[in-house]
């Protein structure tokens, strides 16, 4: 018994030791990110128009996609939108780092198109993920519908064939 005591008192030992490890490494791990994110954020002009009306843009877009969820077709087209502006990010990339000049005070597009992804793809996809989550949660309540109806037909069968 008391090896088994000592067992379990080794591996409950071992199991926190790795537990203090992975949060350790977890903590670690973000940090970078963290500075990462500070230093993009700092690094942009956030007051130039053009940027607040690419923000403008996507928060329009994000309370069409909310006031409009009951419609699954106009979804369905908000979301053709969406994902059509995910694929053409890399050819807007391209065309505006040609044109910087003419409208932002520094060339935030480079040619890995870290910048676009940021501000344009990746609140498009967010906006896309909404409205599959609404898809999703529609079909479910219609799934339960239809459920009900089927349920209630066959009531309603077995009473008929009772009498």
């Amino acid at each position: 018994m008391e090896d088994l005591r000592m067992a379990l008192k080794d591996h409950a030992d071992l199991a926190s030791e790795l537990f203090d490890r992975f949060s350790a490494e977890l903590r670690r791990g973000f940090a970078p990110a963290v500075d990462n994110f500070l230093g993009f954020f700092h690094a942009v002009d956030w007051k130039e128009p053009w940027l607040i009306g690419v923000i403008t843009f996507h928060v329009v877009f994000l309370l069409i996609t909310i006031i409009s969820r009951r419609n699954m077709n106009f979804q369905l087209s908000l979301s053709v939108l969406a994902l059509s502006g995910v694929c053409f990010a890399e050819t807007i990339n391209s065309i505006l780092a040609k044109r910087w000049k003419s409208f932002a005070g520094q060339n935030y597009f480079d040619t890995h198109g870290l910048f676009i992804s940021a501000l344009w793809s990746g609140p498009l996809l967010f906006i896309t993920a909404v409205i599959l989550v609404n898809t999703l949660f529609i079909l479910c309540g219609l799934i339960v519908k239809w459920k009900r109806a089927e349920l209630k037909h066959r009531a309603r069968a077995s009473r008929g064939k009772k009498d």
